[in-house]
């Protein structure tokens, strides 16, 4: 890329060349700038502000990670908890059905059906244990 600027002399035709990256740089006459020192020369001048860094970031890190172990902690307990009473709701419903299915096999005059319930719910409850 060229661009080309009036000269200061009289003639309005002549034009001098000058490089569009010379102004966008500003190194007029400077010469080439030194780069910025780079993350592990940064490191290397500051050792203790790099190290500290280092440390307080895993300690941020740990802390997020011990804080969603706490959580986790308390859901998993809660669903324990809910676990449970649905184990007992069944438990009661369960034997409520068996007293049930007993009482009217009971009103059987032959008793085949009652000996054959009592017969299950032996090997179940036996087999529960």
């Amino acid at each position: 890329m060229v661009a080309t600027f009036p000269s200061p002399s009289s003639s309005p035709v002549s034009s001098s060349v000058l490089p569009i990256g010379d102004h966008d740089r500003g190194s007029f006459g400077e010469g080439k700038k030194q780069r910025p020192p780079g993350l592990l020369e940064n490191a290397m001048k500051r050792k203790g502000s790099f190290i500290q860094l280092f440390v307080m970031t895993n300690i941020l890190f740990l802390s997020l990670r011990s804080l969603g172990q706490k959580y986790r902690i308390t859901e998993l307990a809660d669903e324990n908890s809910n676990l449970r009473e649905e184990r007992d709701s069944l438990a009661v419903r369960m034997a409520s059905i068996k007293s049930s299915l007993l009482r009217q096999a009971a009103l059987d005059s032959s008793g085949l059906l009652s000996s054959h319930l009592r017969g299950l719910f032996q090997n179940s409850s036996s087999s529960d244990h």
